[in-house]
């Protein structure tokens, strides 16, 4: 027997949810779709109706997705440029072509994930609901 009130943080755990939200899925049952179009989260889940709305991602998925890409990147840059000396224009079209497609690929990932630890920490709102 535990000594915790119901619904507390405990009863949902957080690595799952992140995994969830990761994958674009519901933190709760990870099942319906988080998202809708690219960045927009649904008013609540397809599939197990856990109201989603509450969310406060902001600017947060963006500056980690710029840390993320950002820490990547630019030690690549340097290796790549010190290794190799490619033609300026070849690097800059790898290089530019790289940081677009994993920023658009990390994006709508890092706020489902963000919203999803929301979920599971009861941020915001997310507390008052199962």
């Amino acid at each position: 027997m535990t000594d915790q009130p119901a619904n507390t943080p405990a009863d949902r755990p957080t690595w799952p949810a992140l995994f969830n939200g990761f994958r674009r899925k519901c933190p709760n049952c990870g099942k319906g779709r988080l998202l809708h179009s690219y960045l927009k989260v649904n008013n609540q889940c397809p599939e197990c109706g856990q109201e989603l709305f509450h969310h406060r991602a902001d600017d947060g998925p963006a500056y980690l997705t710029i840390l993320i890409v950002g820490h990547l990147m630019a030690p690549s840059l340097h290796f790549t440029f010190v290794q190799y000396r490619p033609e300026p224009l070849t690097l800059f079209a790898i290089f530019a072509l790289g940081c677009l497609s994993l920023s658009l690929y990390l994006l709508p990932r890092l706020k489902g994930a963000i919203v999803a630890y929301q979920w599971a920490r009861r941020m915001h709102g997310f507390g008052k609901s199962g």
